[in-house]
Formats: structure tokens, sequence, C-alpha cells
């Protein structure tokens, strides 16, 4: 199994007294460990207007973080192409991958926050066609090697030719949020890797995985369990205390992000919240792992709200009985 990691740092807001940059500054310390300990990736969100501090400027962190390891993939998850000019956007995400020399894991997405399509003022209605165009932008961006010229319904652009090249061919390697039966085929038709979310539960997991495999091999390609990674938040914990104050911070983060988000399937309850957590002892936790691997699990990324002391519990005490698991 691969193991990678997934989630956000902070900019805490205030006067002159507070260190807006040191959730940053730890957060980069924190792949650069992980980077040492064996994770594979880091997976970093977009979101803005949050209030909290999120990343926004995702490319940009990931740039430092990218200058600061050597082996560590630097992924997005996911990049919100309705949001974002699609050739500067192509133009910084090549210019990542050569710095870093074709480390970059391009995860995209349609948003799914209310409040960020509000404060852009952007339909959601025009989330489907914005990210359709921009995507197609994109990939003619890094594949064009001659002038070309783009006249859609968002974007126009006359004899262009957009630089810089990528390091990987034809372009970076592509990653597609996906949470339903249709974005699942949308991702295999497209031909990219899919990003699943940190609260789906097992069962879920198993029919996504199920439904993209047997999409992809209808379309004529072989299915690479590599290309599929899952998000979960894990969280080695020794007591019940312990677990209980973890249970009630995970649901006041899920809360916040429902005030964001005003999604209408919203369950504010524990057991929900319980979901999409591996919370416990190195055992607990070790089980969980075997179970998503008994479901067609290859590659997870984990969110670890305790930061450095749970990635390196995770990497020596459960990592390597799943190093070689056939």
């Amino acid at each position: 199994m691969q193991f990678g990691m997934f989630g956000s740092a902070q900019a805490a807001r205030g006067g002159p007294d507070v260190d807006s940059g040191a959730g940053f500054r730890e957060f980069v310390d924190r792949n650069v460990e992980a980077e040492f300990l064996g994770y594979h990736s880091t997976f970093l969100v977009e979101h803005h207007f949050t209030g909290f501090g999120q990343v926004s400027a995702t490319l940009n962190l990931l740039t430092w973080i990218g200058a600061r390891t050597t082996t560590l993939r630097l992924g997005t998850a996911v990049i919100v192409l309705p949001w974002h000019n699609p050739v500067l956007l192509a133009e910084q995400i090549a210019t990542l991958d050569l710095l870093s020399e074709g480390r970059v894991d391009a995860g995209i997405g349609k948003g799914y926050r209310l409040s960020e399509f509000q404060g852009f003022v952007m339909p959601t209605k025009e989330a489907d066609a914005r990210f359709e165009e921009c995507l197609e932008v994109m990939l003619k961006a890094w594949t064009s090697d001659t002038p070309w010229s783009h006249k859609g319904a968002y974007w126009q652009y006359n004899d262009v030719v957009v630089e810089p090249p990528s390091t990987q061919k034809p372009h970076p390697q592509l990653w597609m949020g996906a949470g339903s039966p249709r974005s699942i085929k949308q991702v295999a038709k497209l031909g990219f890797n899919m990003l699943l979310g940190q609260f789906d539960s097992f069962e879920l997991i198993a029919e996504e995985i199920a439904l993209y495999k047997a999409e992809v091999e209808a379309l004529g390609s072989t299915f690479d369990p590599m290309s599929v990674a899952v998000a979960r938040s894990v969280n080695i914990l020794d007591s019940t205390d312990d677990y209980d104050k973890a249970m009630k911070n995970r649901m006041a983060a899920r809360l916040r992000t429902q005030n964001l988000a005003q999604q209408s399937n919203f369950q504010d309850t524990r057991e929900a919240a319980a979901a999409g957590t591996i919370y416990g002892s190195t055992d607990h936790v070790s089980k969980e792992i075997q179970a998503l691997h008994d479901i067609g699990v290859e590659y997870v990324l984990l969110n670890a709200p305790a930061g450095i002391p749970t990635l390196r519990r995770f990497a020596s005490d459960v990592m390597p009985a799943f190093a070689d698991n056939p």
C-alpha cells in the first residue's frame, strides 16, 4: 500500500502580535518530516473566504514545500477550475512541475461550498460548464506547440502559445474529485485518476472503486489500484478521553464546513462524523487500514489533525505492515 497526506494549513488572523505565517511554516515542516518518514505525497486543499485562514493560494504553498523536499509528490485536492483563468492556471501548474522535476499531481474539481460561489459572484449552475471549458483550455495549453485561439462562453484567447512546458508529458498527472456515480463515470471517461473524499463509509468506497474499475475496463484500459486515492482522517489515540475530545473537534470542524457549504445531505451526528475517521490505538488503526485494503484501497491519504505526532506513530507502528501487502 501507499500512504500520503491530505489537508490544509491555517494562517491565523489578528493584530500585530499575531504571527499569521506560523501555521504555514509548521505545515511546511510537517511535509519535510513526512517525506523523511516515507510518505509518498501531500494533497493540499483550496478554499476561500472562510474567515479562519484555510489555504487559498495552494500552488504557492506547494512551491515552498517542493523547494524543501526532493521526492514528495505535490498534489492539489482540489483546485476548483471554475474560479480560475485556465491559461494562467496551466502556466502555474507547469512551472511547479518543472521546478519539482515532475512531482505535480494536479487534482481538479468543480467546487461545492456555496459561500465560495457567492463570494466570486458565480452561479453554482455554471459550475459544470465552466469546469469543462477550463479543462479544455488547460489541456490545449499543455499540449499545443503552435499558436492557437479559443472563443468560448467564459474565456477567449487569441493566437497564444502557453509557456512553460511541463516535465511530465503530455501534461502533469491529473486527478479528479468524485462523489457520485455520474462524476465517477466522468473521471473514468476523461482518463484521470480519482480522489475519494474522507466522509464516505467503507461500504460506499467499495462501491465507488468497483464502479470506477468497471468504467475504466469498459473503455478498454487497464485498471491500476494506485489510480484511486482515499482520504481519511486518522488520529492515533491512547485513551477514551482523548477519543472523545478528538471526536468533539471533528464534529465542530464538520459543522463549520457545513455552514460554508450548505449541503442538503449533511448529518450533524457523532455517528456520521465517525464514519469518515480512523481514530484509536495503533492496533485499531491497523485493522481499519487492513479493512480498506480488503475492499480494494491501495492508496490512503491521511488527514492527521494531531499533525507530526500521528504521522510519526503511523509511520513507525502501522505503515511497515503494509509496505509489501499484496
